[in-house]
């Protein structure tokens, strides 16, 4: 398993192209009769950046169920990955953070029918031991503080904004993230007081950020669906990996990160 930025676009398209091109296998399955019968080669899966931490686990695990593919990751935040996949990437497959995300891909014609494999909700965090004393999302409309969310049109964003105009915050925001793990990164070395990101994120930050619960509600969860690309250059093995994520297996692997069940 591999796991590599999405960006830059062209040259990665040009690499993995040619790599799919010169590969040892012909197709993803085994000649007819084969003991073993089954997908093989790489699938190379594009996943919302929110996923980093669960897909590397879920691809090993279906690397063993599997031995005959390679999974290789990409991650990046949603709307990058729709442009890369629209633009002709070679990608298999592809997973969102939202739901909105993928509907453009259908409506392009760029994917299969998705499948929403996993939920997740918003976290107020802030850098281990919460030196700027944040007690909730009031806090975000601080002037003294530093806050961050994740850029408007970012699934991230978008619902951080929801959950703000549901509570009558208007946030004081110093930075916009392109993603939740760079929203997060800044929040673990301490350069900003708070944020908004995922609680699976905040979980997967472990001792380096905390996380405050905001008010429950619809406008703080959002579901994640999972698609083949259109015209998948390792059709067999892309619909074997969306199998497994949707599998008990799967969502097995993703509670153990903290997503919740679709």
């Amino acid at each position: 398993m591999t796991t590599r930025p999405v960006r830059p676009l062209l040259a990665a398209v040009a690499v993995l192209g040619a790599l799919a091109a010169c590969g040892g296998s012909s197709g993803d399955a085994a000649p007819a009769g084969d003991e073993g019968d089954g997908p093989e080669g790489a699938v190379t899966v594009f996943a919302a950046a929110s996923l980093t931490d669960a897909f590397a686990d879920v691809a090993a695990a279906f690397e063993d169920e599997h031995p005959g593919v390679t999974v290789e990751l990409s991650f990046a935040g949603s709307p990058s990955l729709r442009e890369q996949v629209l633009e002709g990437a070679p990608a298999d497959v592809v997973a969102t953070a939202d739901e909105g995300v993928m509907a453009d891909l259908v409506d392009e014609g760029a994917v299969g029918e998705p499948v929403v494999f996993a939920t997740n909700r918003l976290q107020l965090a802030v850098p281990a031991g919460n030196p700027a004393d944040v007690t909730g999302l009031d806090d975000l409309a601080r002037d003294e503080l530093l806050v961050g969310l994740c850029a408007e049109g970012v699934p991230c964003g978008e619902l951080a904004r929801r959950v703000l105009a549901d509570a009558g915050v208007t946030p004081a925001p110093d930075t916009e993230e392109p993603d939740v793990r760079a929203l997060l990164a800044k929040i673990e070395a301490g350069e900003l007081d708070a944020g908004l990101v995922y609680a699976t994120d905040v979980q997967a930050a472990g001792g380096a950020a905390e996380g405050i619960d905001v008010p429950a509600g619809e406008a703080g969860t959002t579901r994640y669906p999972i698609a083949t690309v259109a015209g998948a250059p390792h059709p067999d093995a892309a619909a074997a990996f969306v199998a497994f994520v949707a599998s008990p297996a799967g969502r097995d692997v993703l509670a153990g990160h903290g997503f919740g069940p679709p």
